[in-house]
């Protein structure tokens, strides 16, 4: 039996999906605080939704009409705190411009108990992202 040989696609990334209760505060967040750009936004008179884009991350932001909410990892469980993780090759330079920004951090920079370098924010919905890297690695 002869199998054909399958060109192997590529992947560019994965990005999450936020469920946010207002999306002009959201997108406030993540431009002022976090250095993103909107890239997409839904064209309608009240738009829903939104992609924000720093670099090769990018978040996905909705409002979903029957306003359940946001949902994030940590109100699911203590021990699951990080909603995303976004790789970082120097989190202490990210640590700084983000401080400069005023952005208050949930975990301060430090070496995690899993291995990591890095530090932990809260969006204005209560999402968690993890910005860091194995701790060590150089960069």
């Amino acid at each position: 039996m002869h199998m054909k040989s399958a060109t192997r696609a590529a992947l560019g990334a994965i990005s999450p999906l936020f469920v946010v209760s207002d999306l002009q505060q959201a997108l406030a967040f993540y431009r002022e605080r976090l250095g993103f750009e909107v890239t997409h936004q839904a064209p309608t008179p009240d738009p829903f939704f939104a992609i924000v884009a720093r670099d090769g991350v990018q978040v996905l932001l909705k409002v979903v009409a029957d306003d359940v909410g946001a949902l994030p990892n940590p109100s699911r469980h203590p021990h699951a705190r990080w909603d995303a993780y976004v790789h970082v090759s120097d989190p202490d330079a990210l640590a700084a411009e983000f401080r400069d920004r005023g952005v208050t951090f949930s975990t301060p920079l430090a070496d995690t108990d899993d291995g990591l370098r890095g530090f932990e924010l809260t969006d204005h919905d209560g999402y968690v992202l993890f910005f860091g890297r194995p701790a060590g690695d150089a960069y």
